[in-house]
């Protein structure tokens, strides 16, 4: 473990900065201003895509001043690895969605898969309304093109983390976002 945590240690150490902690409470705040306009008469069900969207349902929340309901879901492609596969379900929402303005939160958005497999499901499920909002938008070719309602700050096509994205399961919890250094 030792030996992993070195690792984990260094990566943060050689990492670049991309994004500071100030930059991001107004990332937060503009989206949800965004959100608010949008959202605020309807009772929407949030549901953060686990484990990085809870990073940024958690800043939202505190910035929402309205009535809203919150679940979560758990579909992943990484797995704690750093290249993703297959989606796979872990946990669907609990509370009922059919009928319901259901906003998706999740951390990034890459290639596309993660959050539109989780849109469709949702629209399967009878939502009235899906809109969804990503902290990140990766500049890289999209495998999947999804309609995202809100964007929070575009990242290069490097490996990030931080804000609730990881680098092997580790460093969700930093304030700022950092890209592996030579990724």
């Amino acid at each position: 473990m030792s030996e992993f945590l070195s690792e984990i240690t260094e990566v943060r150490k050689k990492a670049d900065l991309i994004y500071d902690k100030e930059a991001m409470a107004t990332c937060y705040d503009h989206l949800a201003e965004k959100i608010t306009e949008s959202l605020s008469d309807s009772t929407p069900l949030l549901l953060p895509v686990m484990m990085g969207g809870i990073y940024l349902c958690g800043q939202l929340m505190q910035r929402l001043d309205f009535p809203l309901e919150i679940d979560y879901l758990h579909a992943t492609r990484y797995r704690d690895k750093l290249q993703g596969n297959d989606l796979h379900w872990l946990v669907h929402p609990s509370k009922k969605v059919a009928g319901r303005t259901v906003l998706v939160i999740d951390d990034i958005l890459d290639q596309g898969h993660t959050l539109s497999g989780v849109i469709e499901y949702l629209r399967k499920a009878g939502a009235a309304e899906v809109q969804s909002v990503v902290l990140t938008d990766k500049q890289c070719p999209r495998i999947k093109e999804v309609d995202v309602t809100y964007r929070g700050v575009d990242v290069p096509d490097r490996y990030v983390f931080g804000c609730g994205m990881d680098y092997r399961g580790f460093w969700r919890n930093l304030p700022q976002i950092y890209a592996v250094a030579d990724s």
